[in-house]
Order: C-alpha cells, then structure tokens, then sequence
C-alpha cells in the first residue's frame, strides 16, 4: 500500500511553497510607494535632422525624448506654418516623435512646427510647453522676433499660459474658424517670445481661452490686441497686451428657469444700465410683482403674487426697450417649498459698532410682527429697540439699539415674526452676539490730486482680493474719506473713466477700442486699528508701464485750501481719542 502520510505530507508542502511564491510573485508588481511626485516634463534628447536645418529636403523628421510620451490632441495642438493642405503626420515610436511630411514643401521658405501643449509624459501628463522645430528649404532662416508681456486689463496680474499668436495682415481670422499657425504660451511671468518670423505686416493678438481649440470664443474667452497691424522688419521688444473679457454683442439671456420656491431667475449676457422686467402676459400678474437685480444688473429674480397660470411671457427691458421676451410654463400640480431663512451681517458673532443689526432674507417680506422679537442685554430684557425695513430693499430689515461694548446680546425671532410674500413664515431663530470694539477699525483720509481736471477718474478703495470696497467719482483736486473700515491692507486703484460713466468699460476687438485704463497705486494703504491715517494721491496723467508709488504721505492741510501737487512729508497717523 502507498504510504498515505507522506504523500500528505509532500502535498502540504507543495501547496506552502505554491502560496509562497504566488505572495512574492504579486508582491514583486507592485507600483513603489511614496516617493517625490514627477513634476518634470519629457526632455529633448535629439532632433533629426537638426533643429535650424538649412536646405532641408527630409521627408520625415525624428524628435527623442528622454521618457515615454503622449500626443494629446495633437489635432487642436499642432501647427505648422507656412500651412500646408495636407497637414503632418505625428507618430510615437517608444521614445521618438516621428514627423511624417505629406505636402510639398515652398522654395526658400522657413517652416516652423510648433507643438502646443501636446507632448505630454505618461504617469502625470507634465506638458512640454513651447516645443517647436524650424527649418528652412533654402540657405536662410528667418530670424527675426517679437517679444513681450500679457497681462489682465483689469488686475494688471501677468497671464500665465495666454495664447500669443500673428496673423499675417493679408488674412486675419481671428473671427474664422482656422486656428494661428505662429503662437506662443506665456510663461508665469506673463512673458511671450515669438521667434523665426519672417519680414512683414502681422497683427497680433493675446488669447486667455475656457478651451484649447485657439479660436476666439467672444461668449467665454479673453482678448488683448494691438488695434494697428505691427511691422515686423527688426526684432521688436517691449509689446505688450492686455487681455479682456469683451461685453456680448447683442443681447441674450443665458440661464432661466423657475424656481421649486415659485420665483423666477434670469441671467444675462451683459451688464443692463436702466433694467426694467413686464409680465407681459397674462397682464394681471404684472400686478404687484416684486423684481431684485444684482450690483451688476446680469441676473435679476421675478416673484409674482399669483401662481396659477399655465404660462407666462416676461419681457426683459434696457432703457426703456425691449430687448428679450422670454416663456414659462408651469403645471397646475407643480408645489412649491419656501424656507424663509434670515441672515445677518455678524462676523464671527461680533457686529460691526458702524452699522445696524441687518437681516436678509431669501423672499420679499410684506410684514414684521416686533412684538415676537426678544432682546437680552447680559440677560436683561430690552425694549426700546427698533425693527425697520430698508426703504429700497424689500429683503431686509434693520434691528436698531444703542449697542454697547463689553456686552452679550441675545436676540431671538419668534416663530412667524416676519411674513413673506405666498405667506411663508420663518422659524423661531436666536442670535447671540458682541458689538466689535471701535478700537478694532480705522480711517484713511486720501487727499487726490487730478492730472487733467477736464477729465473723470473713479477712485477705487480695495482690498487684498483687489475686490472694491468703496469707490468715487473724481474730476478735481479733492478729499476722500474712507472711514471706519476693519484694521488690514487696502489699496487703491484708478480708473481713467474715459467716458465719465462713472465705471470701468471694457474693449471691443471688432471696433478696435481697447478697454479703459486701470493704474494700482503701488503703495499699501494698511489701515491700524484706531488710527487716522492721511495719505496724498498723485494720479498720473498716463498709467506708467513699470510703476512706482505715486501715493506719498502729506502733511496736514487747512480746511478749503488747495492742495500743493509735491508735498511730500507726513505726520505720523493720529490715534483717536
């Protein structure tokens, strides 16, 4: 008989040694863990034939690069210049780019390819920005060049990654559907370098693009341009642009719909001067209606009073004309839910000593019922507050008291204290809050000083965000108080208000305006808790290209008299009292 226990014996540990090396067989594919991340593109390590090769009569050109690569969109990306009917064939052969030429080539003409961002490594996409490859089919290359920087028309930021291109003056098609041959990405600095140009009449253009098509797409793109074609004879330096987001040419509204609370939202393309919204039918429920613009007046909400049509026709106005109609319908088995939240303008449970208690809320609200309101100061019962409704604003209210430092205060919005439109009710809500120290915030006091007093300037307070706290509108030697605002770093910016509207106008390519001038006063304007600080603003006549601080401390001036341009010492800030 076969002896059963050592063949058991032999099976149990054929099946240990199997397991053992199935263990170290998947243990050994595994990817390495850790590890700094790969953040270096793929790296030229050849070019054949040459770069810059001269008489070229290749039909095929090999580039190797130093790891495996991808040819991302290679469709959208290339371009070759001259442009060629057929257009080159790319291939990845492990390491190497080969570049298959289809069509003939022209006589004593430099040709650059230039790949865009799509050569790409494999594990984390790292782009090869700028690559290109030039040569000519005769004995010279065309080296000239054209430099410079892109920068926003608003921040004054350099563009990171803006499409720089030319287009020959004898066929611009900026507003086509062909792409430029000759482009450039800017680099983080917002520089752009344009090389191996030929002789000739170009005019050149600045793209910050939502896609990577390199077609101007007016509705979500950014341009900048020169309005006059540039003559390239020379190696020029020094051309800069800045981009812009061109206002929509015609009228159009880009989102609407009707809201599960029965209001109506509306967004437009373009910011409206004198906005005016009609139901236009049925015309009963134009009665009473309630509309609220934004600060910008692009989008606007409708509320109606009555809910039972089947469809409504809204008739969005400018000035006085109608530039959109626009239809809803509804179903009479649609409901509606509405939460009639408020909201305040406390930070941090603390409220700002320079204003009111302010309420928000999401609906127009028709009544407020004072004696649901409960008000404890260090748990003490007050009375002799106030709740006022903004006298424009049909969605807030104000909560008016003699607020005092140094104590706690509980508010509580009984159920149904405030009544909203359809009849919704808020909730019980409590607030428990301090008042901030007026210690806590400061006063700038900016003395102006006009370069041309036939002329309009608007005077920008910001913040950090660049985002406007307070703006004025200058058209003399004047002052301008910026009071009571939180201790931090504030700037200033000025508008050259071209056409004294009293806003910034942006440019439009088609016309050949650029968009208005904006400088940045270099000079911080940091605000110290419970500190008045004067400053004097010289405003150039022209925004210079490299800036220096305009903005110098001054000394004190008597009420009515003119400010002298050149002052230029200053006290110390004065503490208040």
């Amino acid at each position: 008989m076969p002896n059963l226990k050592a063949q058991y014996s032999n099976l149990k540990n054929l099946i240990v040694v199997t397991a053992l090396l199935l263990f170290f067989g998947c243990a050994s594919i595994q990817t390495p863990q850790g590890g700094p991340k790969d953040t270096k593109p793929p790296k030229v390590l050849s070019m054949l034939p040459k770069n810059l090769t001269r008489n070229f009569n290749a039909k095929k050109i090999t580039i190797e690069f130093d790891e495996y690569f991808n040819i991302n969109d290679d469709f959208k990306e290339f371009s070759i210049s001259p442009e060629q009917e057929k257009p080159p064939i790319l291939k990845k052969r492990q390491k190497r780019l080969e570049i298959t030429l289809q069509d003939t080539l022209e006589k004593n003409t430099t040709y650059t390819l230039n790949f865009g961002k799509a050569i790409a490594d494999v594990n984390e996409s790292n782009v090869v920005k700028n690559l290109s490859y030039v040569f000519s089919t005769g004995p010279e290359i065309d080296s000239l060049s054209l430099s410079g920087n892109v920068s926003s028309a608003v921040t004054g930021e350099p563009e990171k990654d803006v499409v720089v291109f030319i287009f020959p003056i004898e066929r611009d098609t900026l507003f086509g559907k062909r792409k430029p041959s000759i482009y450039t990405l800017t680099d983080s600095a917002g520089t752009y370098r344009l090389n191996n140009l030929r002789k000739g009449s170009y005019k050149l253009y600045a793209l910050k693009e939502t896609g990577s098509d390199k077609i101007y797409q007016q509705s979500s793109d950014e341009i900048g341009f020169l309005k006059d074609p540039i003559v390239i004879d020379k190696n020029l330096d020094n051309i800069n642009l800045k981009v812009f987001k061109e206002l929509a040419p015609e009228f159009r509204v880009v989102d609407r719909k009707l809201n599960n609370d029965g209001s109506i939202s509306l967004s437009f393309n373009q910011k409206l001067k004198n906005p005016k919204l009609t139901v236009a039918d049925p015309p009963a429920a134009d009665v009473g209606k309630r509309v609220y613009f934004n600060k910008t007046n692009d989008t606007a909400k409708v509320w109606v009073n009555d809910l039972s049509f089947d469809s409504l026709k809204l008739a969005i106005q400018d000035q006085g004309k109608v530039l959109q109609t626009v239809n809803f319908t509804r179903s009479k088995k649609d409901t509606y839910t509405r939460d009639l939240t408020i909201a305040d303008n406390l930070s941090s449970n603390k409220l700002n000593p320079y204003q009111s208690l302010t309420l928000t809320f999401p609906f127009p609200i028709t009544a407020a019922d004072a004696a649901k309101v409960t008000l404890l100061e260090d748990s003490v019962q007050r009375t002799n507050f106030e709740l006022v409704k903004d006298s424009i604003d049909f969605l807030k209210y104000y909560v008016k008291y003699p607020w005092k430092q140094k104590r706690t205060y509980d508010v509580k919005f009984g159920a149904g204290t405030f009544t909203a439109i359809f009849n919704a009710k808020n909730k019980e809500v409590n607030k428990t809050f301090k008042l901030e120290t007026s210690d806590s915030y400061g006063t700038l006091t900016l003395k102006v000083v006009v370069p041309d007093t036939s002329k309009s300037y608007v005077v920008e307070f910001i913040n950090e965000k660049k985002l406007p706290i307070k703006s004025s509108v200058v058209r003399k030697n004047t002052p301008i108080v910026f009071a009571n605002y939180p201790a931090g770093k504030y700037f200033i910016r000025v508008i050259y208000d071209e056409n004294k509207n009293g806003f910034w106008d942006t440019g439009n390519v088609k016309m050949g305006t650029q968009p208005e001038k904006i400088w940045y006063a270099t000079k911080e304007m940091s605000l110290r808790a419970n500190w008045e600080r004067e400053e004097q603003l010289e405003i150039p006549l022209t925004p210079p290209s490299i800036q220096t601080s305009p903005v110098v401390p001054t000394q004190p001036t008597p009420p009515n008299s003119e400010i002298t341009p050149g002052l230029r010492e200053a006290p110390k800030p004065v503490k208040r009292n």
